[in-house]
């Protein structure tokens, strides 16, 4: 369970910088991240609770950072 969340955190972080890299959000690094990482906590804790999700936490680690940054609306923010 523990290397599982620590790769999903990492992966998270990873998208969250890699969608400022490529200018697919405006929020800022650090923001990005904390979002990314925040929704994969999220997601992973559903998943553990519920069954919900892919079968690879990778998987579910990419798919909620995404979700989680098209959801949150920063970037329209002035």
């Amino acid at each position: 369970m523990f290397p599982s969340l620590i790769g999903t955190v990492v992966i998270a972080g990873i998208v969250g910088y890699l969608s400022e890299k490529t200018k697919f959000t405006h929020n800022g690094y650090l923001q990005s991240i904390i979002i990314c990482i925040g929704g994969a906590f999220l997601f992973y804790f559903v998943t553990l609770m519920f069954g919900i999700g892919f079968a690879r936490p990778g998987f579910n680690a990419i798919a909620a950072s995404i979700g989680a940054l098209i959801i949150v609306p920063t970037h329209w923010r002035r």
